[in-house]
């Protein structure tokens, strides 16, 4: 497995549509473990192909890494595995009228966060690492981190999902940030 490049906003290829892929190959799967280890070495919980300068229908997530506080943290954070779970071609068959709130984060805007409102719950089919059609009904941070990751196949960002006000404040913060960790953004993998 390899590192590979994680883009920053406003990179364009974060706002390419994705293109969908014909079918799950060892290739895609090299493409799913490469990001699994970006993800996890950044640290992150999800990471779409587009955040990789791959603009393909492909997402990576594993909302159930053991944290900071569990006993598992003198880990190195690479091999961090909680249940990863990979989606080729992801598309949500169905959403729930509640939603949802939570404080939204992205790798591609290292730094941000905000409150993004979302549907609770989803269902979402998609092929699986072995290329098979599945099907799950998530909700609570699972459907939160996958309709973050769609997005990212769809062009859209987090800061999409904010009032112009808030995004031009968010966009703001990550210039800012970006110029305070120039030398560390140089030394990483972050374009």
């Amino acid at each position: 497995m390899a590192k590979l490049p994680i883009y920053v906003a406003p990179h364009p290829v974060l706002k390419k549509i994705a293109e969908p892929v014909k079918e799950v190959t060892d290739d895609l799967r090299k493409l799913m473990d490469d990001m699994l280890e970006t993800m996890y070495a950044a640290p992150g919980i999800g990471l779409a192909a587009p955040q990789v300068g791959v603009s393909k229908r492909v997402l990576v997530l594993d909302i159930d890494q053991p944290k900071k506080d569990d006993e598992n943290a003198d880990i190195p954070k690479t091999e961090r595995r909680g249940k990863p779970q990979f989606f080729a071609n992801p598309e949500i068959t169905w959403e729930s009228e509640e939603k949802n709130i939570y404080d939204e984060g992205c790798l591609s805007l290292p730094g941000q966060y905000a409150e993004v409102e979302r549907p609770k719950r989803v269902k979402v089919k998609f092929l699986g690492y072995d290329g098979k059609q599945q099907e799950i009904e998530c909700d609570g941070l699972l459907a939160t981190c996958i309709q973050h990751e769609m997005d990212h196949l769809n062009g859209i960002l987090f800061v999409d999902h904010l009032s112009t006000l808030k995004r031009d404040i968010v966009m703001r913060k990550l210039r800012k940030w970006t110029k305070e960790n120039a030398e560390d953004i140089a030394a990483s993998h972050v374009l």
